[in-house]
């Protein structure tokens, strides 16, 4: 937290200091009374749109060992547990235990959610082309449920059937949102002094963030093969027939965050109204390295990673004003 503070106080000193300095922008007079301008404006912007997110689901629970039993007819793979609450029918094999961390997750990340931002910068002097903004997005909750959350092949050892069952584990709640902080150049294609109005001027940024993401999680063991692990049971009740009922905090904040510096690359069209508006239309393509999901008991005084989301990627298509002056 503080250094998302530190950060943010940096890039607000790097915008606002210059554009203080030469609020007006007058220019100045040089011999023989010619006027002259510098071409620096001070910038500020809102944008506001859609993101489109997607990433690539991976297994982070760690070591975790599951036992299963196999119909020998239909060749359906069930846990222990299940097996024993049928009333231990004939007609399945030990299929013996196996590591669920190895299993993938049945379904990756993509979504849609709202997005929203602001900016403010200036435009470097004698070089009006080029914007340096510091600026924040918030990108809205959005859900990730799926039932089973973990499915696929499972290596098995120790009973009556060798090599590989497939197996489902596990069903998830789950929502995420991301908060970002960055710092950009933009360079806007124009020739001259001023912007032109009334015309399409292009422009791509590259900039770097520091992005937090707000991720919360329940879960639910709908395949009785998480219930026997004694660490798990740390993190909710067993109800009669022994199934934990995981009990999550109900604060949301209570939930650990993921923290990352993030990659940005911006490209868009900017139309100007008047000399001083601009509506401004912009994509922006945003890389964070690794968001994860966190089992919490109810106390918030344990947590254990559960899954995360690789390489995402938000891609935000947004519609804004930007005021130069």
């Amino acid at each position: 937290m503080k250094l998302k503070k530190s950060l943010f106080s940096l890039l607000m000193m790097m915008c606002v200091a210059p554009a203080i300095a030469g609020w007006q922008y007058d220019g100045y007079y040089i011999d023989d009374s010619y006027y002259t301008d510098d071409g620096t404006k001070f910038v500020i912007g809102f944008r506001g749109g859609l993101s489109w997110a997607n990433a690539k689901i991976h297994n982070e629970i760690g070591n975790l060992y599951g036992y299963y039993y196999v119909n020998e007819t239909t060749g359906d793979v069930i846990s222990a547990m299940a097996w024993e609450a049928a009333g231990s029918p004939a007609g399945y094999l030990s299929a013996g235990y196996g590591d669920l961390s190895t299993l993938p997750a049945k379904e990756n990340f993509s979504k849609w959610a709202f997005t929203a931002g602001g900016s403010i910068g200036f435009t470097i002097p004698y070089h009006p082309n080029w914007r340096l903004e510091a600026g924040y997005d918030h990108i809205a909750e959005t859900d990730y449920n799926r039932i089973p959350l973990f499915d696929g092949d499972l290596n098995v050892s120790g009973g009556d059937v060798e090599g590989v069952v497939n197996v489902s584990s596990s069903g998830a709640t789950s929502t995420v949102s991301t908060d970002i902080i960055s710092a950009m150049a933009y360079y806007d294609f124009f020739d001259g002094n001023q912007k032109p109005l009334n015309t399409l001027i292009p422009y791509f940024g590259l900039g770097i963030g520091y992005a937090t993401s707000k991720t919360t999680l329940k879960l639910a063991d709908i395949y009785g093969d998480l219930s026997t692990d004694s660490d798990l049971q740390n993190y909710g009740t067993p109800d009669a027939d022994g199934v934990i009922q995981f009990m999550p905090p109900s604060d949301k904040s209570k939930y650990p965050s993921s923290e990352n510096v993030a990659g940005i690359a911006a490209l868009g069209v900017s139309y100007g109204i008047t000399k001083y508006t601009f509506l401004d239309f912009g994509a922006r393509v945003i890389y964070i390295p690794k968001i994860t999901w966190n089992l919490v008991n109810a106390d918030a005084s344990q947590h254990r990673e559960w899954f995360s989301a690789k390489n995402m990627i938000y891609s935000n298509f947004t519609v804004g004003l930007r005021f130069e002056f």
